[in-house]
């Protein structure tokens, strides 16, 4: 079960929980991340419309995503609403909370192979990653693109961070996009063979970690620009400094420049 550092939500925040059981006038939703603390969702919360059987809209052993609008931390009392997650807040939670889990897996498999507790490799490794990356997942990502130093610079100790170097290789894979474009250069100077190729070397320089960039020739003077990267905005903003810096080198020496993206 995913673990928090603290034992109560806040007003306002988004969980995920179970319905264990339906009422007429209300739910009872069990919350993932809170070791199965019990909150209450009103009938009046489940939805903006109208109700006529809250049972059309609620089933035990449904997961869902609610906010919490009430607290008492002196009895433990927790309210939550659906009706105030928009789509948009649902679908990331949701993303949120499979990422958790997975990482949830990966510690609990570590503690397993160092003879240790899970609470000890979240106090160990998991909160440390959260801090520095945060979210425990994104520093297990990080490990994978950068190796074991990811791990070791969020102050993971070296016993924790081999294995779960390991563990992350194993079980992370981490997805790519691509994006590409034709670029015209066009330069009609004695050297212009020469100037183009300077432009497209300088273009291809300082490309940023985990990003992989190429260019070849479909038949002068068309070429075709290819970034591929963990992060749409990286893979977007690397394809337009590539373009950008070619375009500026060729123009300066008299020459033309046009691009045009391509589909992947």
């Amino acid at each position: 079960m995913v673990m928090k550092r603290k034992d109560l939500p806040d007003v306002g925040e988004l969980v995920v929980g179970t319905i264990i059981k339906v009422f007429d006038y209300g739910a009872y939703v069990t919350l993932d991340e809170y070791g199965g603390l019990e909150a209450y969702l009103p009938w009046s919360e489940v939805s903006s419309r109208w109700i006529r059987n809250i049972k059309d809209y609620l089933r035990e052993g449904q997961k869902v995503v609610g906010k919490v609008i009430r607290v008492n931390k002196a009895k433990k009392h927790v309210d939550i609403s659906l009706k105030r997650v928009t789509e948009g807040e649902r679908r990331r939670k949701i993303l949120e909370w499979k990422r958790a889990v997975k990482a949830d897996k990966i510690l609990e498999l570590a503690a397993e192979k160092l003879g240790k507790t899970k609470e000890e490799a979240y106090k160990e490794a998991g909160w440390k990653l959260e801090d520095y990356y945060g979210e425990i997942y994104a520093g297990l990502e990080e490990t994978v693109l950068k190796g074991i130093e990811a791990l070791l610079e969020a102050g993971v100790p070296e016993e924790w961070a081999k294995v779960l170097k390991e563990l992350a290789d194993k079980h992370i894979t981490i997805k790519k996009v691509k994006v590409k474009g034709i670029l015209t250069l066009q330069i009609l100077k004695p050297n212009g063979v020469e100037i183009i190729k300077e432009a497209l070397t300088k273009a291809l320089s300082n490309i940023p970690q985990n990003v992989e960039a190429r260019i070849y020739t479909i038949g002068a003077p068309r070429y075709v620009v290819e970034v591929t990267a963990t992060d749409y905005k990286l893979a977007e903003k690397t394809l337009s400094r590539i373009v950008k810096t070619a375009t500026n080198i060729v123009k300066e020496q008299g020459g033309t420049a046009s691009f045009e993206r391509v589909r992947t």
